[in-house]
């Protein structure tokens, strides 16, 4: 069972994990022992609630799938274990960043001194480019 948070679990069989061979260089292991694991995780037929759902399904991710499954590749370590625990973790990660709303931003607006001192720092750039004028005798 995957805990997303105190009230949210993903129970194992919504979650499909299939271990494969893994990509590049690896020496001799590499051809004959399945490390990687491949996880899909069907959005539209999990127990998640409905504003989890919409949620991840309204990201923008190239990991969720036109269907709403999402797809991980996990083959960072040499153990398949490692592997399904990056998997899952990712998975979780994934999830809790698409409910996780973000605080509206207010505009702040430029304090007094911020602009007198712009204002001194324009003129004073001023003078200094009106003094670089030609000298009169």
């Amino acid at each position: 069972m995957l805990i997303i948070s105190n009230a949210v679990h993903i129970p194992d069989a919504e979650i499909e994990l299939n271990a494969i061979r893994a990509q590049g260089a690896g020496g001799q292991n590499v051809n004959k022992v399945s490390s990687a694991v491949h996880l899909r995780f069907d959005i539209h037929a999990s127990s998640l609630p409905p504003f989890h759902k919409e949620r991840l399904l309204a990201l923008r991710d190239s990991r969720i799938t036109s269907d709403g499954v999402i797809v991980l590749k996990a083959q960072q370590y040499r153990t398949q274990e490692q592997n399904r625990a990056d998997a899952l973790e990712r998975l979780r990660e994934l999830i809790l960043a698409a409910v996780k709303i973000d605080k509206a931003r207010r505009p702040t607006r430029p304090t007094l001194g911020s602009k007198t001192r712009r204002l001194e720092s324009k003129s004073k750039r001023g003078s200094i480019k009106a003094g670089r004028g030609k000298v009169d005798y």
